[in-house]
């Protein structure tokens, strides 16, 4: 038993690979884009601290050391993605694949805590208006409005299937977001002389990316906690098990993220009328990659409808 066990999830992993081109393809280049956008933002980052120290706007410094925490996450994303791409060891049977849903959580929560240092700067300002240079401000947020959206372009078609990817866009974007909105500040405290424009359009900002990245820090603690990822339907994938010829009863099913792009399933299948063979066992193995997206399924077969009765496990 345990060689076709052996042998199933080799298959699995061959047929991984064939239909994982989609996946894999994308991994490849996801490194040059995690060099683009770290160097882009480096850069940026030194430039507009320079710009910051010469004209005196500590609006600027602020925004640079946002921009030196936006480098960080894109690096622990970019370690995570590396990480998880590593081949398993005896000690991590898994590989380290799960590194991606711990980057995604660090980097939504890093998320939440750039805001909360933002929103201190902000009423810190209301307090005490700054003389604010204006002209500096502008060009300077301008051209962090093209680094980061660039830098999250790199970033969005894998950001829709891989969430480690995902908190990545979305720092990138918020701080596109930010930058934006310095812009418009700018144009109208040069325009206007109001210096409270300046801590007006960060409260605004601040709720923008709040709300936007809320979703993110939501998702990620549910991967956290081993929850069935978005996109799978935890009610169907039990009834497709329960609806195979000769099962008569599924329990023990177990839908969990390894990644945060790769999902794994176990499950006890009662078939009172036999085994059924390891062509069921392959086929089984690839509908589920196929139709649900999961890559990694483990099944196990039982002929005794006394096994049923010890787990009663049905999902309430």
């Amino acid at each position: 038993m345990g060689g076709h066990h052996h042998h199933g999830p080799g298959h699995d992993h061959g047929h991984g690979h064939a239909h994982g081109h989609g996946h894999g393809a994308p991994g490849a280049t996801h490194g040059s884009a995690f060099a683009i956008a770290v160097s882009l933002n480096l850069v940026f980052v030194v430039a507009e601290g320079v710009a910051g120290l010469v004209s005196g706007s500590l609006a600027l410094l602020a925004d640079a050391g946002h921009n030196l925490g936006d480098v960080l996450s894109l690096l622990l994303a970019w370690g995570a993605s590396v990480l998880a791409s590593r081949p398993p060891s005896a000690r991590f049977t898994y590989g380290l694949k799960s590194s991606s849903i711990l980057a995604a959580l660090a980097n939504a929560t890093l998320l939440w805590v750039a805001l909360g240092a933002i929103l201190i700067e902000t009423i810190r300002r209301f307090a005490d208006p700054e003389p604010v240079a204006g002209l500096a401000m502008t060009l300077v947020a301008a051209l962090g409005i093209l680094v980061n959206g660039l830098s999250a372009l790199l970033f969005a078609r894998g950001s829709k299937s891989d969430l480690n990817l995902r908190a990545a866009f979305q720092h990138l974007i918020a701080d596109a977001a930010v930058s934006g909105g310095v812009v418009v500040a700018g144009l109208l405290i040069m325009a206007t002389g109001w210096t409270w424009i300046d801590p007006v359009a960060s409260l605004v900002i601040t709720a923008v990316i709040a709300i936007g990245s809320w979703g993110l820090l939501r998702d990620s603690v549910k991967l956290g906690l081993l929850g069935v990822p978005e996109g799978i339907d935890g009610g169907a994938v039990r009834a497709f098990l329960a609806g195979q010829p000769g099962v008569g009863a599924v329990h023990d099913l177990h839908i969990w993220p390894m990644s945060t792009t790769e999902t794994a399933l176990t499950a006890h299948l009662v078939m009172p009328g036999g085994h059924p063979g390891d062509a069921f066992l392959h086929h089984l193995a690839h509908e589920l990659d196929h139709d649900f997206g999961i890559g990694h399924a483990t099944i196990q077969v039982e002929t005794a409808h006394e096994a049923c009765a010890l787990h009663a496990d049905e999902v309430v």
